[in-house]
């Protein structure tokens, strides 16, 4: 397999520098912008998990594990496994930190034919499916405050996407100071309610805070409520898209990458515990919409309101970090000749990959306008663990190789990883086993994108174009 300095490549300096230069995708040599430091990293990493799965999966986990202490340690063990594949994407990231992040990781540890895969499905499926369902959330929210049908709530969406597209398409330097600002304001409003809650308040009466504990539950459920909390800690590897514009990000992406997952996991602790403190068990277990329930117990009808403004908040943030880093596969991929050469340019004076931009944008939209989003999402989205698994692997075949060298190394090798692995085969597992007609439509969207790649390398990426030694084989 060739590796990264092979043949004509990206001409990629990450040691020094203030940019990356990819001539071979414009017409003429234009560079992104490497601007980006640990606080903007780290808010992507943040801004990106910390969504709005957080007011509604405590109620699916107290369903299956309905114990304090057991609540708790599913949120904890899910920190720690998320931990865990941060670490172990910290480590490749350090190796390999170059735009296109675990597109990369998948070309060098597996094989050419698995990094296309991942953007194949990223495009097609996972990522423009994730963009298109948290435009929807934030729009039909939105809806609390200005009344909505439909066909609005599918118009404000699809203007969010445009919105938040034409903020990171004039620059990497307007999309993370934007994604700075709305991750500050999702901590800072976790951090207030967990004073308000734990200061003023007092908990209710038949709060799991004031009765008696529920029996511990068994290893089964505590597997599959592990695998919801896992769930909503998606989204921590997107950083590492974003490699060739971060400044050292050798140290700065793995740096990134545990802080922002430590911060999330002390927030998710943080309003999980305020969740516990106001609501009674029984209503905790039932509720649909347990962070709207804990407000208004706590606040009246004003609730509500709180309530929507955080979703759109935290669904705000989530999707302009997840709209800033996609591209970037796309442009990593057209580099590479294994997508529309197109998709590589970069703007001349904005030195951001805007054609994959807008292709990210329209495709987007276009989920939300027929809908389609929630199909190809709920039966693709779990493939992205058995990536991630492919990609831990890949840690463990370049860890054989003379020339891997990365800067930073996994602490606790084997096991962390080992452990990383694991979480993915139990969420690829449950998935499989709770729905395997519609896993097994996923799968098959995914390997789909087989015959492409081997017709892409055969008639599109030739020869003549460039160097026939690139990474096709």
């Amino acid at each position: 397999m060739p590796s990264r300095t092979h043949g004509a490549p990206r001409q990629l300096s990450p040691k020094g520098g203030s940019a990356v230069l990819l001539p071979e995708c414009t017409s003429r040599d234009v560079a992104l912008d490497r601007s980006m430091g640990i606080v903007a990293a780290s808010a992507i990493v943040a801004g990106i998990i910390l969504g709005t799965s957080i007011f509604v999966q405590p109620s699916e986990i107290s369903r299956l594990v309905p114990s304090i202490p057991a609540m708790t340690a599913v949120w904890l063990v899910a920190g720690l496994l998320t931990l865990c594949g941060a670490m172990t994407c910290a480590e490749l990231a350090s190796a390999f930190p170059h735009t296109g992040g675990v597109y990369i990781f998948l070309k060098e540890g597996i094989s050419p034919v698995a990094g296309f895969l991942w953007g194949w499905a990223m495009f097609w499926t996972m990522h423009s499916g994730i963009i298109a369902a948290i435009a929807v959330i934030v729009a039909r929210y939105a809806g609390y405050f200005v009344p909505l049908d439909d066909r609005g709530v599918k118009a404000l969406a699809i203007g969010v996407i445009f919105l938040l597209s034409g903020v990171n398409y004039l620059g990497v330097r307007q999309g993370s100071a934007l994604q700075t600002v709305l991750t500050a304001g999702k901590v800072l409003a976790v951090a207030l309610i967990f004073i308000f809650v734990f200061a003023v308040a007092t908990p209710a009466l038949g709060s799991p805070a004031t009765s008696p504990q529920a029996a511990l539950p068994g290893f089964r459920e505590f597997l599959l409520a592990l695998v919801a909390g896992l769930f909503a800690f998606g989204g921590w590897h997107m950083v590492t898209y974003t490699a060739g514009e971060t400044r050292d990000p050798e140290r700065t992406i793995p740096r990134a990458l545990l802080v922002g997952t430590l911060v999330v996991t002390g927030c998710y602790l943080s309003l999980n515990a305020a969740y516990i403190r106001v609501l009674p068990l029984p209503q905790l277990i039932a509720s649909q919409r347990v962070a709207a329930d804990a407000a208004s117990a706590l606040v009246g009808h004003r609730g509500a309101a709180i309530v929507s403004l955080l979703v759109i908040l935290s669904g705000a943030g989530s999707l302009n970090g997840i709209i800033l880093g996609g591209p970037r596969v796309y442009l990593a991929m057209a580099q590479d000749r294994l997508a529309f050469r197109w998709l590589g340019a970069i703007h001349p004076r904005y030195r951001t990959p805007h054609a994959a931009i807008r292709a990210q944008a329209l495709w987007s939209s276009a989920l939300v306008a027929t809908g389609t989003y929630r199909e190809l999402f709920t039966r693709v989205v779990y493939t992205e663990w058995l990536f991630f698994a492919l990609m831990t692997v890949g840690l463990f075949r370049l860890r054989g190789r003379a020339s891997y060298a990365p800067s930073y190394r996994v602490w606790g090798y084997p096991l962390v990883p080992a452990l990383f692995v694991a979480a993915c085969a139990a969420i690829v597992a449950n998935q499989i086993a709770a729905d395997p007609r519609e896993s097994a439509i996923g799968l098959f969207s995914v390997i789909a994108g087989l015959p492409v790649y081997y017709l892409w390398v055969r008639f599109a990426a030739s020869p003549h174009e460039g160097d026939p030694d690139r990474a096709h084989r």
